[in-house]
């Protein structure tokens, strides 16, 4: 066995799946130019932009700037969530009473948009329709947060990819813009033409709550070069038809907050010079990639303007720093404008105002649509805000529909989805690129792989939470994947996210029939539960294989001989670790950061880089 450091990422290549993608669906290399002739792009003529501009009506331009939130699986379907914030029972009806510029879908809190891939595009299509229906006839933005991993929307029958830090952990640049191609293809054939995806935040924070996992690294180099990647694997791969818009997030970096800018106003104290070492340059990155879209941040950061005010609605964030310094002219979205982190300060009705005065494009998910679009208008009215800073906003958006081939081809062909989405070519390239990201950090107790004559093997531990979104549950996907490659007896048994002490009785009795116990881990800083149930089992005489299957960190709050890390707990990351325990392939990943002992970040515990191998 041997210690491996940290391997140049930038060497790292899968030119082969690329190439095979492009044989399989029509997936170009992104360095491929592709053979459609794009007429548009945001560089290349308005006329269809400024024509359509010239003719809207106020009222027309201000809806542009919303993406709303929907309620049913259907265009026509009525669901009692839209007539309880929009006042109309069915999606179709939010998009023509406001002629909104985009909607985006979800799978949880009763959206209920996302059954199979055949509904989604139909759901799709019907909203186009939707829109088209009133002049002067201007197409959705279909949005969905979709990026890998645990923030994934769209999985039981779409091709899932793991987290981003397990790219980071593979080192596997190219694999990265192999997987955001593949979700690319899948995404637009359901209709859906925007991901909010790649997080570009530099997770350099362990306690960071709402981050972790989702961002590539803690070092702003490497995750800078896989947000270039991403965006291009989005942007550019394959033909017109088979790209999305990307979207960056969250400026001006999320990476260093220790609180959740969902429930509360998160405050960051880097100083300015931090801020440009440890979390522009994926941002930096992502501009000079070409990056269709940049989301805001609900956090204060006073270094860089002193005021208090979110990012989001900050002129010298907005606007000083991403519009002028960086040169940025692309669409700037906010994040959900129902979260805590910018309602704190500001009515509903204020808060889009402010986000058009700091430099922002797009406003999402307001959670009182009449009030947010009536405190536009009245800006205007007023004087406050001027109709040529509405008209700039709204011609931003018009070109990215233009340039993403929405104006084009708004609908989809519904009867070929399930020959895009899913596909097992798709599937087995992400498994290959999933295989290169489990981490081995320790083995002091020789258990891996485990050993030939392991005959009955306990898979216990962390299972997800029960709602929907989430596929197969981590514990019994590890379970059946062991199943399918060894001849023991493999037994699954979930303690939920909180194993109370007649559950970890049941783990720990279990435990002493076994051989092996492989324990599955998720969040042990804030879990005293689980961190007892590690304890019972490694107080038993079986030998036990700890495996933290979200963020890195677990690893530095027990002491377990045997200590593996997958940054995802989705049934392709499980088959990825089942596919390490039983040696049928050696474990590639190492460290896309540094794991502490404990909370305190000056004693680190696994270093940057630390992976093993045999």
């Amino acid at each position: 066995m041997t210690h491996r450091s940290a391997r140049p990422w930038k060497a790292r290549a899968t030119a082969t799946l690329v190439g095979l993608l492009a044989v399989t669906t029509g997936v170009a290399s992104a360095h491929e130019p592709s053979t459609d002739a794009d007429t548009s792009g945001r560089k290349g003529p308005r006329s269809w932009s400024e024509r359509t501009l010239q003719s809207m009506t106020l009222e027309q331009k201000v809806g542009q700037l919303f993406v709303a939130d929907v309620w049913g699986l259907s265009a026509d379907e009525a669901h009692s969530g839209n007539q309880e914030k929009y006042g109309v029972d069915t999606p179709a009806e939010v998009v023509r009473k406001y002629q909104v510029g985009g909607v985006i879908y979800f799978n949880h809190a009763g959206t209920d948009n996302i059954e199979t891939p055949r509904q989604v595009a139909e759901l799709s299509n019907g909203l186009q329709r939707a829109a088209l229906e009133s002049k002067p006839r201007i197409p959705l933005i279909v949005s969905v947060d979709q990026e890998g991993g645990r923030v994934t929307r769209i999985a039981d029958h779409a091709t899932e990819y793991p987290s981003a830090m397990a790219f980071g952990a593979s080192r596997d640049i190219e694999g990265a813009r192999t997987a955001a191609a593949i979700s690319a293809t899948e995404l637009r054939a359901m209709g859906i033409n925007q991901d909010f995806a790649p997080v570009a935040d530099v997770n350099s924070n362990p306690l960071n709550p709402v981050i972790g996992s989702r961002s590539f690294s803690s070092d702003a180099e490497l995750a800078g070069d896989f947000v270039a990647a991403q965006v291009d694997g989005y942007e550019n791969s394959g033909r017109a038809a088979q790209r999305v818009s990307a979207a960056a997030k969250h400026f001006p970096g999320h990476g260093d907050a220790k609180d959740d800018s969902h429930v509360g106003l998160p405050v960051i104290d880097r100083s300015e010079t931090d801020w440009r070492t440890h979390d522009l340059p994926p941002f930096r990155s992502a501009i000079e990639a070409g990056i269709d879209v940049i989301m805001t941040a609900h956090i204060s950061v006073p270094s860089l303007d002193p005021s208090g005010d979110p990012a989001t609605l900050s002129k010298p964030i907005m606007t000083g720093l991403l519009r002028e310094e960086l040169g940025y002219d692309g669409v700037v979205v906010t994040d959900s404008l129902g979260m805590a982190g910018v309602r704190q300060m500001y009515p509903d009705a204020e808060i889009p105002v402010r986000a058009l005065e700091a430099g922002v494009d797009q406003m999402l998910m307001p959670p009182d649509l009449d009030a947010a679009i009536d405190g536009v208008l009245d800006a205007v009215r007023s004087g406050r805000l001027t109709e040529e800073r509405i008209d700039e906003s709204v011609l931003r958006i018009l070109d990215m529909k233009q340039s993403r081939g929405i104006v084009t081809h708004p609908v989809v062909p519904v009867s070929k989805v399930d020959r895009v989405v899913g596909i097992d070519e798709h599937r087995e390239a992400v498994q290959e690129i999933t295989d290169r990201s489990t981490t081995v950090l320790r083995n002091d107790a020789d258990l891996l792989p485990l050993p030939a004559d392991a005959e009955k093997v306990l898979v216990t531990g962390w299972n997800r939470p029960d709602y929907p979104g989430y596929a197969a549950e981590p514990v019994a996907a590890l379970a059946e994947a062991l199943g399918e490659r060894t001849d023991a007896d493999v037994t699954a048994l979930s303690t939920g996210t909180a194993p109370n002490p007649g559950t970890i009785d049941d783990a720990a009795s279990a435990a002493t029939e076994a051989d092996v116990v492989i324990v599955l881990t998720n969040g042990l800083r804030t879990s005293e539960a689980q961190r007892e149930l590690v304890t019972r089992l490694t107080s038993t005489d079986t030998p036990v294989i700890a495996v933290a299957v979200q963020e890195p960190y677990d690893p530095g709050h027990a002491d377990v001989p045997t200590w593996i890390t997958t940054y995802d707990w989705r049934a392709v990351t499980m088959t990825s670790l089942a596919k390490v325990l039983v040696g049928e392939r050696s474990p590639e990943g190492t460290l896309p950061v540094a794991v502490p002992h404990g909370d305190d970040p000056t004693r680190i515990q696994y270093p940057f880089g630390h992976g093993l191998t045999w």
